[in-house]
Order: C-alpha cells, then structure tokens, then sequence
C-alpha cells in the first residue's frame, strides 16, 4: 500500500486550517498534538468505512520519520462491536438509535417526548428536507447569529460572512440531507443528517434556544429518525453518549429522552514508539475529560458557563455595538454547527 504526502484544510473548533496528512489508502492521516502526538484518521467519525489495514499504517508511520507521531488511534465502525485486533484498546461511549421502523422507535419512547412532537406541530412548526442552497445558507447563517453561547461555551460560528458559513457546510454533500424546522418562515433548528452506508450520524444539530416553547429539537429529531427508516438505515449515532468522565448532561438526557442508548464501540490506540507506549499504560492520551473525576469536570463546566455569562453580560451593557451588528454592514452571519 502507496502513502502520499499532501496538505488538506480541516475545521478546528470553528476556524480552517491547512495541516499536513498522510493519504493511505483512501484514508488522510494526520497529526495533532504537542507533547504527545496522535495520528488519526481524518472525520473518522463520518466516513462509509473504517480504516483498512491498520498494520499496514502502523508500519508507513514508523518508516515516515518526516511524519512523527507517537500513537495512532483508529476506532471500528458500527455495528462492528466485537473486538477485531489486538492492539491497545478502550470502549468508545456512542449514542446511537437502533433502527427498525419508525413506528417502533415512536412506541418506545417516553410520553412526554411524543407531546412535544405533537407541541411542534400544533404550535406551528413545518419541518423540511432540504439541500444546501443560497437561500439555506443565510438560514443558517440566522440560526448561527441566535446566541453567541452555546451549553455554556463561546459558539465558535457566531458571527461568520455568509462565505464562511458556505466553506463549514461543503464537506458530505454528495451523502447529507439538512432537515430544517420552519415556523412562519423562519428557520429555527436544524439538522445536518450524514448516510454512511447502512448507519447514519447527526453532525450538525442546532435548534433556536429563542423558540424552544415549539419543540423545534423534537421535531426535527423525529423527521430524522423518519428518513433513516425509509432508507433502511440500522443505527442513527448522534456524537458520544458519555464524553469521557462527564456525565447527566443536558444533552444526554434529551438523548435518553428520544431514544438514543449507549453502544460500545472498540477504539484503538497503538503506540508507535517508547513516549506512546508509557503515554497508552498511564492513559494520558485520554485528555482532561478521562482523567478528571465527574465533580471536577462538572465544577469546571458549571464555573466556565458563569464566566461566559457574565462576560457576555458586560459587553450587552457597553455602549458600543455588538460585532456582529458591526459585520453585518458588509457581510451576513454563520451557519450550521454542532452542538
């Protein structure tokens, strides 16, 4: 097997970046990182197919001193669960629906989560499935403009030109469907919906915290679990279920709420040299979410969301006008992103 050496443009955490990668296969692997460098698959998480020939990469990656890295991570792609090589391994937490139809998904779930499906739709809410277009474009660039927080953090597309917001939504287009709330015109949630063979993933999932009152997140979740069911999709994934040591999120609980349950996916982690040997044994390569205990990490989110909120507080009361009504002379704000 061939590796290229090429550079390709990846998000990171609302902003583009041109980063080197190492294309094996049909996959690009890149490095991130500063004391302990990890190689990982590109947008793993939405790819049709897990990475092929992991031995074959772990050997490439030893040869390409140019291209250092001290660990390569690579995880199996549902409904694989069972465990397939023998490397260093952890049990990814993923959120995912089990799909037959969409009669027996709306059967098992909670009462209160049917009413407010019912909710939307008495109050309003039209739901869509539309493609990426202009017109959606500065939808979503509104939907973006909504709140510069989101769960307590700093929404990293607040304030985009409609170019950016164009640049964010071009990856998957060719396998995505945007399922879009409407009420008297206006886009209040969205979802951006990727088909990766016989499982699908939520990657953009953004309701308008301004109009909760209609259930827009209901409604949009129900049309998405819809779609899946027609297409005979088996899971519907939306991110992890359990992100590391944080748990009883808000999120989570909405996802209990509508269905989603906690699969068990292997992840591997192969260290390619002495640092990422001791690096896997202690688990450092886990980050501060799977090394701190829960209080902690609640600690710190709840006392990060004060901050945030008190930040914003203070710029609302000063005299000078909000950046974003200051681009919005020359340019429209963001779009679609994740929650």
């Amino acid at each position: 097997m061939q590796a290229t050496h090429r550079n390709i443009e990846i998000a990171i955490k609302g902003k583009w970046f041109t980063v080197p990668a190492l294309e094996v296969g049909d996959k690009n692997i890149i490095v991130s990182g500063k004391w302990l460098k990890i190689a990982r698959v590109e947008a793993e998480d939405w790819l049709e197919t897990e990475l092929d020939h992991p031995d074959t990469c772990v050997q490439i990656l030893k040869q390409t001193p140019e291209f250092r890295a001290d660990i390569l991570t690579f995880a199996q792609k549902l409904p694989a669960t069972d465990r397939k090589y023998d490397y260093p391994m952890e049990l990814d937490s993923i959120a995912a629906i089990r799909l037959t139809t969409f009669d027996n998904w709306w059967a098992g779930l909670p009462q209160e989560s049917r009413k407010n499906v019912r909710r939307a739709q008495k109050r309003g809410v039209v739901v869509q499935v539309r493609m990426l277009d202009d017109d959606l474009i500065r939808d979503l660039s509104e939907l973006n403009n909504d709140s510069p927080l989101r769960q307590g953090k700093k929404f990293t597309h607040y304030g985009k030109s409609l170019d950016q917001v164009k640049k964010d939504q071009q990856a998957f287009l060719d396998r995505s469907d945007y399922i879009c709330a409407y009420h008297d015109s206006e886009l209040i949630g969205v979802i951006k919906l990727i088909y990766r063979g016989d499982i699908a993933s939520i990657l953009t999932f953004l309701p308008k915290s301004s109009h909760q009152d209609k259930r827009p997140a209901n409604a949009i979740l129900a049309k998405a679990v819809e779609l899946c069911a027609q297409r005979n999709i088996t899971h519907l994934t939306f991110g992890k279920f359990n992100y590391g040591n944080k748990r009883q999120t808000s999120l989570r609980e909405f996802k209990i709420r509508n269905g989603f349950e906690e699969l068990l996916v292997p992840h591997y982690y192969v260290p390619l040299n002495w640092k990422g040997a001791i690096s896997v044994r202690l688990k450092l390569h886990r980050g501060l979410l799977g090394i701190l205990p829960h209080s902690v990490i609640t600690f710190l989110v709840n006392t990060r969301a004060r901050l945030q909120a008190a930040k914003m507080s203070r710029c609302s009361s000063m005299p000078e006008r909000p950046n974003r009504d200051r681009q919005m002379e020359c340019s429209n704000p963001p779009a679609g992103s994740t929650l």
